[in-house]
């Protein structure tokens, strides 16, 4: 009786209730998790000693994964209250920052100058302003195809040839991940379900299954990883990918997209199956940005005092999101005919 009388009162909630309802629990429980931590963080251990030594090697990982993760239910929270524009504005600049620490880190030349501003003063805010617009067919194709075409373009008209095909692709590569990703993130705001009436004024809670799925799976991996002791399937890239892990983290984030269909447009199969594809998506991401941070010779975009964007690390933040966002909006666009 007292889970019913529960789930009839929140039923019974507006839509913003719901959603801040939720934003309670969830902090509530990062804030657990974090003292948690915290207090096992500040134990003495003897000098030396090996056991001590990777308790806290683990520790430090286990805070890095929920510092993640406050920053972007913070950065959620923030965008749900100040409303659908200012939620456009805001991951504009999660773009432009993010987008900023990759260039960074990409050796660019003076024949790149102008490319860098077609891209951050007029593709980032055109891509973000065709979401607040919704003119959704537009901005799927915007950069995958207009953009690509225009980057080599003007940079050829800076008659600058030498790695003329690698520094176009970085900075191509750059765009895809960091604005296009990122942007399907508001555009999940503003999706409408004309047949799912009960969802009206509620796709703050696709964006919360989203970040959800995707944070799940990364944990839960990151924690098999630990346990699991597994050979690890591309050592040179990551130590703690393998595909026992991986499964496990897939395997998490679908049982828990089942689990809380309630608050989506999607039936307790479709919700497992949804969680899937944005876990799949984004862990694999992850992997790929991990193996473009060795290329760079860099173990954090931002790591360890050298932060190069004033953001400090914020790609490490996003970078799983970035691939799952355009893959889960797709795939819901498609599947309800959107």
């Amino acid at each position: 009786q007292g889970p019913d009388a529960m789930n009839q009162y929140f039923l019974h909630m507006t839509a913003s209730q719901q959603v801040g309802a939720l934003f309670i629990l969830v902090f509530g429980v990062l804030l657990i998790a974090s003292i948690t931590v915290f207090s096992l963080s500040i134990r003495e251990f003897s000098e030396g000693d090996p056991v001590g030594e990777a308790r806290q090697k683990a520790l430090k990982e286990y805070n890095s994964v929920l510092n993640a993760s406050w920053v972007m239910m913070v950065v959620f929270w923030v965008a749900w209250a100040a409303g659908d524009t200012v939620a456009t504005v805001l991951f504009g600049l999660v773009a432009f920052f993010a987008l900023r620490e990759f260039i960074t880190l990409s050796p660019t030349r003076r024949g790149d100058h102008r490319s860098l501003v077609l891209a951050f003063f007029v593709v980032l805010p055109v891509q973000f302003a065709l979401v607040a617009w919704r003119q959704f067919d537009l901005f799927t194709v915007f950069i995958p195809v207009y953009v690509f075409l225009l980057i080599p373009v003007v940079s050829a008209l800076a008659d600058d040839p030498h790695r003329f095909l690698e520094r176009n692709a970085k900075l191509q590569w750059g765009i895809m991940v960091c604005v296009y990703g990122i942007s399907h993130v508001p555009a999940l705001l503003l999706l409408e379900f004309p047949q799912r009436e009960a969802f009206a004024g509620r796709s703050a809670f696709l964006v919360f299954f989203l970040v959800l799925s995707v944070q799940i799976c990364m944990v839960v991996q990151h924690f098999a990883a630990i346990q699991l002791k597994a050979a690890p399937t591309a050592p040179n890239i990551s130590k703690s990918f393998s595909w026992r892990a991986w499964l496990s983290g897939v395997l998490a984030s679908g049982i828990l997209g089942g689990l809380f269909a309630g608050i989506t447009p999607f039936a307790p199969g479709q919700a497992m199956a949804m969680a899937l594809i944005a876990c799949a998506a984004g862990s694999l991401g992850h992997l790929v940005m991990k193996a473009l941070k060795r290329d760079r010779g860099v173990t954090n975009w931002g790591s360890e005092g050298k932060s190069v964007t004033g953001a400090g690390g914020l790609l490490d933040r996003v970078d799983a999101l970035c691939f799952a966002a355009p893959v889960f909006f797709h795939s819901v666009r498609w599947y309800f005919g959107l």
